[in-house]
């Protein structure tokens, strides 16, 4: 447990009396009216922050936790054949969001939106949960990277948009300046680019990279090098047929 995480029982009493109530309604709601309990279709607007930070009693943290069980509740009905394809993704964000500003340094909302809600087939919907992501993470950048991350390959694999997983790559080499960022973080755009047959543009980023001399641990400099001559023998191979269909 990292230090910013505190134990169940330091949640007040009252916060789990609270939490018992609401179920059992639920509950008892669920028994008089089968099959509509949290469809996902009922979920309700966002709450204001101001009334959430009033109804947190001092107790912010544990209150977003509990919002986000309740915002999670919504539409997992074991019939479901696909959890979340019903939610109105603009309401979701909007919780999301509020949730998140209650509790700033939790990583719960974002985790949420990049694994959890962009795995729905609508591209629509992913595409409002990336954006969320990635505004939320400009708030944040040397915290929130791994999300924006997630997004790119999300961008990359099931939207196929290359320009836009670029995008949030470039945005993390640019904006994430925290000391601890794994290389492979910073490295994201050269890879897509790569992908986007830019291969000029991907082994000048790459070339520069290893002449900053940035790069120190010795298995990270010769995968570099050896993604740099990769580099150059596809440019070389891809000029070379070039030539030969224009004679």
């Amino acid at each position: 447990m990292s230090r910013d995480e505190r134990p169940l029982t330091a949640v007040p009493g009252w916060i789990w009396l609270a939490l018992a109530a609401c179920l059992a309604l639920q509950l008892a709601w669920a028994g008089m009216r089968p099959g509509m309990l949290h469809r996902a279709e009922d979920l309700p607007p966002a709450p204001r922050l101001a009334a959430l930070r009033l109804a947190s009693m001092g107790e912010p943290e544990a209150l977003a936790r509990l919002a986000m069980l309740y915002l999670q509740a919504y539409d997992l009905r074991g019939a479901n054949r696909i959890p979340y394809q019903d939610l109105d993704y603009h309401r979701l964000v909007a919780w999301l969001r509020v949730i998140l500003e209650l509790d700033p340094r939790s990583e719960y909302p974002l985790f949420s939106a990049a694994r959890v809600y962009a795995e729905v087939p609508d591209p629509t919907k992913i595409r409002t949960v990336l954006e969320f992501v990635y505004r939320e993470y400009l708030k944040d950048p040397n915290r929130r990277w791994p999300w924006l991350a997630q997004a790119a390959m999300v961008a990359k694999h099931r939207l196929h948009d290359l320009p836009l997983a670029l995008k949030y790559a470039d945005s993390i080499d640019r904006h994430t300046t925290a000391p601890g960022v794994p290389v492979w973080a910073k490295q994201m755009r050269i890879f897509i680019l790569e992908d986007m047959n830019e291969l000029q543009a991907a082994k000048v980023i790459l070339g520069g990279l290893l002449a900053s001399g940035s790069i120190k641990d010795p298995a990270e400099l010769r995968f570099l090098k050896h993604r740099l001559e990769a580099l150059e023998a596809r440019q070389a191979e891809q000029a070379r047929r070039e030539k030969m269909s224009h004679p």
